[in-house]
Order: C-alpha cells, then structure tokens, then sequence
C-alpha cells in the first residue's frame, strides 16, 4: 500500500469515527446532566478493572465497592473539565458505549461489563499500540482519567508507599 494511500485511509477512517461519535452522541450521550450516563459508567468500570485490576481490593464486595468511588470521583473530575473536553468525552463514551465503537475503536467483541479482565488490558494495550492517533488518543484519556480519579482518594495512597501531604 503507497504512504498516500495509507494517510487518506488514516484520515478518513478518523473522520469517520468522529461523525459516528457524533451521530451516537444525539441518541446516548456519555457524559448528560453533570454525570456519566449508564454507558459511560459501563466504559469507566471496566476501564477501572482493566487499568487497577491489582490495585482494586481482591474481595469481591471491596472491589465495587473501590469502583463505585472511583465513577463518583470520575463525576467529579468531568465536572471540573471545560466544557468542550466535556462535550469530548462524552462523544468518546458514546462510541465506546455503542457496539460498534466498542468493536472499531476499542477491539472489543464482548460488551464491557461481560468482558474479563484480560480482553479488557488486551483491547486497552491495542488501543495504545494502535498506529491510529484517535485511538492512541482515546487510551490516553481513558486511562488517564481512571488513574488520576482512582489515586485521588486517600484510601490507595497507601498501595502507592504514599504518606499523604506533609505539613510544612
């Protein structure tokens, strides 16, 4: 395949996405009401298994529980973003949330609430390997959102040998 043929492919496979992301938006947005819809919830807590997946308490109980915080503390962190990273997000959860997203964008067959913790990291780790920007770009903000909600809370400074904020 010429370099050529491969840049128009690349942009208008993104172009593409972007208007899926878009039309999904209209019918289910990610992010509605200073909250996370019932699929951008789904996206985040499979995130959340796939990302702390050692980090979350191995008691079943504990670790929904560890997952209900951190989508109420990703709540927050959306809430504080401006509005067109908001606008953003939730386009990117609502491809993510559609079948169709989930498989083109993510690499994933099951839906994220059935998928196991490995197909998960795999569809993750394929997002950040991807030659494709968008979905580089996706795994970022996904796993960066996840991480910086998760690790916010008091509770897993310890998991880290963190002791908190010195007084000075």
């Amino acid at each position: 395949m010429q370099r050529r043929t491969l840049l128009r492919l690349g942009a208008l496979s993104a172009a593409a996405l972007a208007a899926a992301g878009g039309f999904a938006s209209l019918w289910q947005p990610g992010w509605q009401g200073g909250a996370l819809s019932s699929g951008g919830r789904e996206v985040f807590a499979a995130v959340g298994l796939a990302v702390l997946d050692k980090s979350l308490p191995a008691e079943a109980a504990a670790r929904q529980a560890a997952l209900k915080g951190l989508l109420g503390r990703v709540d927050a962190l959306v809430r504080a973003l401006p509005p067109h990273a908001q606008g953003e997000l939730s386009q990117l959860l609502s491809l993510l949330a559609s079948s169709a997203g989930r498989r083109t964008l993510a690499g994933l067959r099951p839906p994220w609430p059935e998928a196991s913790v490995a197909q998960l990291q795999q569809a993750l780790q394929g997002m950040r390997l991807s030659g494709l920007a968008l979905r580089q770009q996706a795994y970022g903000a996904l796993h960066d959102i996840t991480a910086g909600a998760y690790f916010s809370d008091e509770a897993s400074w310890p998991l880290l040998g963190y002791p908190g904020p010195q007084n000075i």
